[in-house]
């Protein structure tokens, strides 16, 4: 069963990576990169405190919250114990797959963007439900910058799938954290 899945991983794999076009090879390559997407951060911070000033530090606590979880999960924990090549790194795949610039380190599984695109669109859509329109969008940046890891080389279709159900349930329980916390704090300060 297993082996199936890898199977279909690998063939999803090398047609999406397959249909790649010149001209957005540097676009790809850009999307990925997380400087890329700083003034989107800028703007996301600058909403959070116009919107919500009274919980922003809360928010963006969970933010971080939910990024060092993501994070240290897939990069410190899952990548070293899985140890499942980057398709760029596996010569299975020399010259058959498109690899553009760089290929990252050596072990793939899972994909950290992913976890962590999704994790930032799940736990800002959660905490700040109705109060900042056009919220549900960061879900598409997450598709694309996730997507991108297919797209450039570095990442199977499996890698980025899991990786953003592990950036969602981190978010989830970085919400629960935030929310339980912000709770017990107030009921403290009311005593």
């Amino acid at each position: 069963m297993i082996e199936t899945l890898k199977k279909w991983d690998e063939e999803a794999f090398l047609w999406l990576n397959s249909q790649h076009v010149d001209w957005l090879d540097p676009i790809m390559y850009r999307i990925s990169e997380t400087v890329t997407w700083i003034p989107l951060f800028a703007w996301l911070i600058y909403l959070i405190f116009k919107k919500d000033r009274a919980n922003a530090w809360w928010v963006l606590g969970g933010v971080a919250l939910t990024i060092l979880a993501t994070d240290q999960f897939s990069s410190g924990f899952l990548k070293p114990f899985v140890e499942r090549l980057r398709p760029c790194h596996d010569p299975r795949w020399e010259g058959i797959m498109f690899n553009y610039e760089r290929c990252g380190g050596l072990y793939g599984f899972v994909s950290s963007h992913a976890a962590n695109t999704f994790g930032v669109a799940v736990f800002l859509n959660r905490k700040l439900k109705g109060k900042i329109k056009y919220l549900p969008w960061l879900y598409l940046y997450a598709v694309v910058v996730s997507y991108s890891r297919i797209y450039l080389g570095v990442h199977y279709p499996m890698d980025v799938i899991i990786g953003a159900l592990i950036g969602a349930a981190f978010a989830w329980i970085s919400w629960f954290i935030i929310v339980y916390v912000k709770r017990e704090l107030i009921k403290k300060a009311l005593k």
